[in-house]
């Protein structure tokens, strides 16, 4: 796909550094350091999804202290409520939300497979029915971006066309990696803020290693500062997941960051660092939160089991979140029978859990950095996966390929 002539190859202004620190000998992980606008980001690194600028269950400065300087909003829904003529007026989203790291806006473009009884893609955007009065509403690539830069947010995302993965109609997967192609054009040269916000492109192509392949060569060479794969986390066997970030990983450049999306479960995390990628978002660990569900190494425990109800000791032993940590040490010495209480009919029952849950996969990406640094990651991989899902499935998955099947934790938004 030839680009046109106002867009050749040469250096395209960046608002972000990409620094790599130390690399895996025995996998592809490796750990780094993304310089962005409101601040350093570690790499790897999960980002939180404050999806309408607040994430469930925690205020800003509680997120902030479980070590975050880095979380997701989605655009589709600020652009929404509260607006872009709100988010103008007070200046963008960190203000709005009174958030002072850095924001990665989703573009809008997952919205399709979530809404799409709702929606119809076309060439020019997608036409669909607001959720709140069934008006009819254009999102074009130009609008996702002028959305965006009223947000303000470190980095956007460029409108790609999302299949699901599981869909058999081959045909439309090949119509859609094709179209991301083009939108990605039209959403660089409507980028107004390309000096303090940093577009990536999003590679799509479904399970087909072959439309994969020909969406990374498109992609790299339209030069952004940043790459993510798209269209994954939607059902699909994680063998096939695996094939499809390995592949893609393999054909980006080094010195640029490369985000999976809408990945949260622990043991995929873990493996999909060491396939080479270095970003992570779900909504999932606030989620699971809101039915009781306490992330830990050992896997998930539903606290809202009888089971719980005169255990007194934390959510999880060790764990240094607010949420667990004892009063004598700073925290809240909560217990899993106060969880189990609360839990059924109170709010703070959530909202503690979903501080330990952040806490939990922030902490968990902050082990495997480490573990990179220290030569030790394949040691770090192996001991996850054998603790939640030997458990769980009776085998322990191959570091860097081979994950066991299953569904997985669903995307953002």
């Amino acid at each position: 796909m030839a680009l046109d002539d106002d867009m050749v190859l040469r250096p395209r202004p960046t608002a972000l550094k990409f620094e790599l620190i130390a690399r895996c000998s025995t996998t592809k992980a490796r750990a780094a350091i993304l310089n962005l606008p409101h601040g350093p980001v570690q790499l790897p690194i999960f980002m939180p999804v404050a999806t309408q600028g607040s994430l469930k269950g925690l205020t800003p400065k509680q997120l902030e202290e479980t070590s975050c300087r880095l979380c997701l909003n989605n655009t589709y829904h600020l652009g929404l409520k509260p607006g872009q003529k709100t988010l103008d007026a007070i200046g963008g989203a960190h203000r709005l939300q009174s958030w002072p790291h850095n924001i990665l806006t989703d573009s809008g473009g997952f919205q399709m497979v979530s809404l799409l009884k709702l929606a119809q893609v076309t060439e020019e955007g997608v036409r669909f029915l607001s959720p709140h009065d069934g008006t009819p509403m254009l999102l074009t690539p130009e609008h996702s971006i002028s959305l965006q830069n009223s947000i303000g947010s470190d980095i956007i995302m460029q409108l790609d066309d999302v299949i699901a993965t599981t869909s058999p109609d081959h045909a439309r997967i090949k119509e859609a990696m094709h179209r991301s192609i083009r939108w990605l054009d039209r959403c660089i040269s409507a980028h107004q803020n390309p000096s303090s916000q940093n577009l990536f492109c999003i590679i799509q192509g479904g399970l087909d290693l072959e439309l994969r392949r020909e969406c990374c060569e498109e992609m790299v060479t339209r030069d952004t500062p940043g790459i993510a794969i798209g269209g994954l986390s939607g059902g699909e066997a994680k063998a096939e997941y695996c094939k499809v970030v390995d592949t893609c990983t393999g054909l980006l450049p080094d010195f640029k960051p490369r985000y999976v999306m809408g990945v949260g479960y622990p043991e995929d995390i873990i493996v999909s660092i060491a396939l080479g990628a270095d970003m992570f978002d779900c909504v999932w660990p606030t989620r699971t939160a809101r039915f009781g569900n306490a992330i830990t190494n050992g896997g998930t425990l539903n606290l809202k089991s009888a089971a719980y109800a005169y255990d007194f000791g934390p959510v999880e032993e060790d764990c240094r979140c607010v949420c667990c940590r004892p009063p004598a040490e700073g925290g809240l010495g909560i217990t899993r029978a106060y969880i189990h209480h609360t839990s059924a009919k109170e709010t703070v029952g959530a909202h503690l859990l979903s501080m330990h849950n952040v806490h939990y996969l922030l902490d968990l990406v902050r082990r495997a950095r480490g573990a990179i640094i220290e030569r030790r990651y394949t040691g770090l991989c192996e001991g996850v996966l054998r603790s939640l899902v030997w458990k769980r499935e009776g085998e322990i998955p191959a570091v860097g390929g081979g994950c066991s099947e299953g569904r997985r934790c669903g995307s953002s938004g």
